[in-house]
């Protein structure tokens, strides 16, 4: 029996290395168009890979996983997971490592152009020749950050078996601003909470650090938001989005008025260069200047886009997709990592889910074999 899967990041591999810790007679073969595997690995958690998250679903699971191949990890006080080297680097040697012990087949600088599948064989037509299989595992990842692997491929070939792709969008990824007011308070950091109000109606909001910039606002809080900014549709006039920031939510409007009562100034709140800009946008009326800082609105442009977006929203509906990650409309098809419509916050867990998607595929395609293999 043989499975090919198609994209060598953190899930594809994740599903090689299980599948022939599994059944060591599988035939396995990653096609990677890049020149080397698990490249976007080394950008995550600023160089230390942040791996996964106590908190996630399935966390358990990826940990096993990682403990099985010599990974130890160590948390920081939020829960986030990471090689206990605390290096990218070693991440991915530890991986690499494990598929050349199992004798996993590794093809990089390979382009996919087409897939099919006739008589239960999927044909994969790629610039290195024709390569079947029993069992396809599509890992591309999303569009997101394109030099390190994610080109969007996946989505072309997912339709081309009939899956239907949701809406798309870069997420995890700063917000563009054309207020003055942003650039005027270019690396000023503050805690408050975050609200996304689109077209009139609050969809989400969260709270932590925004950090002010040229181009708008960043910031865990922003990029946890920014999957409910839709760039396209932003662009031709269809929604008007709005963060609405309240620098100080432990305080209402009267307790802030009564702090300018006794001392005259917020900055025992609040940066001064933010005071100077909300004084300078409502004047010296302290009544004013409370409400702006429990209120303050910033217009959204956009994203930055897909080239600084750790993800892409959007992918393969999920109801098409069996527990094992298996397509329920071809048989032998496994889609898994970014490519599905699964985005989760920072912190870890999308990579987690990434893992865990990939073992979670080579656990579903073993029970298929031994199946087969007992009804023989």
């Amino acid at each position: 029996m043989k499975t090919v899967i198609i994209g060598g990041g953190a899930s594809g591999i994740s599903a090689a290395i299980r599948l022939k810790q599994l059944n060591s007679d599988m035939s396995v073969t990653v096609i990677e168009h890049l020149g080397e595997i698990m490249k976007k690995i080394y950008a995550t958690g600023n160089g230390r890979c942040n791996i996964a998250n106590k908190n996630a679903e399935h966390y358990d699971e990826v940990k096993d996983f990682l403990s099985s191949l010599g990974l130890i990890l160590r948390e920081d006080e939020k829960g986030r997971m990471y090689p206990y080297s605390n290096q990218a680097s070693s991440v991915v040697e530890v991986f690499k490592a494990e598929c050349k012990k199992l004798g996993i087949e590794i093809l990089t600088d390979c382009n996919v152009k087409n897939a099919d599948c006739y008589e239960n064989t999927f044909h994969i037509y790629t610039d290195k020749g024709i390569i079947d299989s029993n069992y396809l595992i599509l890992a591309t990842g999303g569009k997101s950050q394109p030099p390190l692997g994610s080109d969007g491929s996946g989505y072309a070939l997912s339709k081309k078996f009939g899956h239907k792709i949701t809406a798309l969008s870069p997420a995890l990824v700063q917000l563009k601003s054309s207020s003055k007011h942003c650039r005027a308070l270019k690396g000023v950091r503050t805690k408050c909470n975050v609200k996304i109000e689109t077209n009139g109606e609050i969809s989400g909001e969260d709270y932590g650090e925004v950090l002010f910039t040229d181009y708008g606002i960043s910031g865990i809080v922003v990029m946890n938001l920014s999957y409910l900014i839709n760039d396209e549709r932003l662009l031709h006039n269809k929604d008007k989005s709005v963060a609405i920031l309240d620098f100080v939510p432990e305080m209402n409007e009267n307790d802030l008025v009564k702090h300018y009562e006794n001392f005259g100034t917020y900055e025992g709140i609040l940066p001064k260069k933010l005071c100077s800009i909300i004084s300078k946008q409502v004047g010296d009326n302290y009544a004013a200047m409370a409400r702006c800082i429990k209120n303050w609105r910033i217009i959204i442009t956009g994203t930055k886009g897909y080239d600084f977006a750790q993800i892409t929203s959007g992918g393969v509906d999920l109801i098409e997709l069996g527990h094992g990650n298996n397509s329920l409309i071809r048989k032998g098809l496994y889609i898994i990592g970014e490519l599905t419509n699964s985005q989760f916050e920072c912190g870890g867990f999308n990579l987690n889910y990434a893992i865990f998607s990939g073992i979670n595929a080579a656990n579903d395609i073993t029970k298929g074999t031994v199946k087969n293999d007992k009804n023989k």
